[in-house]
């Protein structure tokens, strides 16, 4: 049950802040914002995380470190004003907000930056610790720090983390050149480790469902930055000074202070769906399909919906359900336990058969499909669309996308337009040789940004199913929860009243 917003109280006095970025992906910012989160957690400090991006994995690390949620906070699928009551909203009751960047800190979609880590720090007015490579260089290190400061005189810069340092001597150059140079702290100083401690695959980092000495990770992470960081300097430097929105980062043109802007996040405006009363909505959580932002389901929930999880691996029964949402994952490695798990595969098709409303997103549009391949494995799925997923070693969508509704579909009207982003390896391939079969579906969307599903083509329908390579975010698309809300009504009361009898 979604808590009533008039029962939470804002507090006047702004949470510290701090956003942790890199030169780079893969400078190191995913381990120090971990270890730095569970170490204030173990110490009994609410902290409040954020992933900067369109980001699955990393934000449910993030929540495992914190014992508390993390959001996405994502320019190209929010507004400013949204990014702004979503900060401030999640961050109630925290003595201290985490924002993890992704990239590079100035990295975004064009030249100017936008969507880039910088740009998120200024609309937050939070403090920067940056965290540099110094693999092979020592004051070259401190040229990289000064150019970074150098590049946006708005951008508080205010703490340096090295990390794969090579021991006692590298650490003192490099420490003393950046501090010389650039008169920015360094605030800690990560060894060169032996091997990764944050396991990796195709897609990144392996999910925390997966892994089943996740905490033993996490425990090692903190420990690390509680040994070689300043973790109160880091504290310090969250509290003092935070500033309100930062020139050239306002909204509507005028200059107000974050507190100003919470107001009630749109998810959380939308309302019950009329007969929404007893609305259940399944949506697979298991170790084969992960990733959903969680207001996209506080959206279900604020239509009138009531949220079912179910596991596709080790259910046998599917319950009652008159929705379905798939998020992505990774059918693909786990395709044989998929595969073996036929009376739910059984159950599932035949209520999709019989008009069950299901949107999918990417790893859920392809267990809809006849099978997918993977390293010499082919494994079946729902087959309640006929196509095959193949998945290569390299992505083949990557990045935001747009979308354009042209054509009937159960969830969105012609004309609109669909913000949001994919992230894949596979390919659909027809079934039957290629030929249109009965389940081949429809596609219902042309895709103006992005890869899409085939043919620059996009939102697959069949029945009441829209699948899809694009991940959508309820701050962008609340209207997308009232549609499916809506579909799940008319099935309930076309399908399964009538079925049971009943008006």
């Amino acid at each position: 049950m979604v808590k009533s917003m008039e029962t939470y109280n804002y507090s006047k006095k702004p949470v510290p802040r701090i956003t942790v970025a890199g030169l780079r992906g893969g400078s190191g910012k995913t381990i120090l914002t971990l270890g730095l989160i569970h170490a204030l957690f173990r110490k009994g400090v609410a902290v409040q995380p954020f992933k900067k991006g369109p980001d699955y994995i990393d934000a449910e690390w993030m929540a495992s470190a914190a014992g508390r949620q993390c959001y996405n906070l994502d320019q190209f699928l929010m507004t400013p004003k949204g990014i702004i009551q979503s900060f401030t909203y999640r961050s109630r009751g925290a003595e201290l907000a985490v924002i993890e960047g992704n990239r590079g800190i100035f990295d975004g979609m064009d030249v100017e930056g936008s969507c880039s880590t910088a740009e998120l720090a200024k609309l937050l007015g939070s403090p920067v610790i940056l965290v540099v490579d110094v693999t092979k260089t020592t004051r070259t290190a401190a040229a990289l720090v000064l150019g970074c400061k150098a590049m946006d005189q708005d951008l508080r810069i205010e703490g340096i983390v090295i990390n794969r340092v090579g021991g006692k001597r590298h650490r003192r150059i490099v420490t003393e050149s950046i501090e010389k140079v650039t008169d920015i702290p360094v605030l800690g100083a990560i060894p060169r480790l032996k091997q990764d401690p944050l396991p990796m695959r195709h897609l990144g980092l392996t999910p925390t469902f997966e892994m089943q000495k996740a905490k033993k990770v996490l425990s090692s992470l903190a420990s690390l930055v509680e040994e070689n960081v300043d973790i109160e300097k880091i504290r310090d430097i969250a509290s003092r000074n935070i500033r309100g929105i930062e020139g050239g980062s306002s909204i509507d043109g005028s200059q107000r202070d974050l507190e100003v802007e919470a107001s009630v996040p749109t998810i959380f405006q939308l309302k019950p769906v009329p007969d929404a009363e007893n609305i259940r909505i399944g949506i697979l959580r298991d170790q084969a399909f992960q990733f959903y932002y969680p207001e996209n389901i506080e959206a279900l929930e604020r239509a009138g919906a009531r949220i079912i999880f179910m596991d596709s691996i080790r259910d046998t029964k599917v319950p009652v359900i008159h929705a379905l949402y798939f998020g992505g994952g990774f059918p693909e490695t786990q395709g044989r336990k998929l595969e073996a798990n036929h009376e739910f595969r059984a159950q599932l098709s035949s209520l999709i058969e019989a008009g069950l409303p299901v949107y999918a997103e990417c790893g859920g549009l392809m267990y809809l499909g006849r099978s997918v391949k993977w390293k010499g494995g082919n494994f079946s799925m729902l087959g309640v669309l006929d196509w095959d997923f193949i998945v290569k070693e390299k992505p083949v969508g990557h990045g935001y996308s747009i979308i354009e509704v042209m054509d009937h579909n159960p969830f969105f009207p012609t004309g609109k337009r669909i913000k949001g982003h994919e992230f894949h390896y596979s390919i659909p391939v027809p079934a039957a040789d290629g030929n249109q079969t009965a389940k081949s579906g429809t596609l219902s969307c042309r895709v103006v940004r992005g890869h899409g599903f085939t043919d620059k083509k996009e939102g697959i329908t069949r029945k009441n199913i829209f699948g899809t390579y694009t991940h959508i975010h309820a701050m962008e698309r609340p209207d997308w929860a009232e549609s499916l809300v809506s579909a799940a009504i008319d099935f309930k009361r076309n399908h399964l009243d009538k079925k049971n009898g009943s008006e």
